[in-house]
């Protein structure tokens, strides 16, 4: 599962987001399910099968682990599962972005982006034309 950037796994877009999501500070599920929403403005929901499934993978690779840390029972939910980003999950991570990063470089070079002012997102017609 590594790449041509070095020894870190592949990560699915999903993988992605929950490390993104977890790069801050711990984060249990539903946090985490709320963060990528956030983040990517509903453009990126992680459903809760999806979420699951990767989380299972990711602590396989160890991309997170899961945290002893608890908030005060009160505030809480014991059931909840807390997860943090491991050191090789931050590498993983970084080197996806810099991946993604040097996709959009090779788009800027082709003109793909141009016409697209700023962070502006790309209204699409139907079969994806612009």
């Amino acid at each position: 599962m590594g790449d041509a950037l070095g020894d870190a796994p592949s990560l699915t877009p999903a993988m992605f987001q929950i490390l993104l999501a977890l790069a801050d500070g711990e984060r249990h599920g539903y946090s985490i399910m709320r963060e990528v929403e956030r983040a990517t403005e509903g453009g990126f929901q992680l459903g809760p099968g999806t979420l699951y499934r990767s989380i299972k993978q990711m602590l396989a690779l160890g991309l997170i682990e899961e945290s002893d840390e608890r908030p005060d029972p009160e505030l809480d939910d014991e059931r909840r599962r807390y997860y943090r980003i491991t050191g090789a999950g931050r590498r993983a991570a970084s080197l996806e972005a810099l991946r993604l990063a040097r996709l959009v470089s090779q788009a800027r070079d082709r003109r793909l982006l141009e016409g697209w002012a700023g962070d502006a997102q790309p209204r699409l017609g139907p079969g994806g034309a612009k």
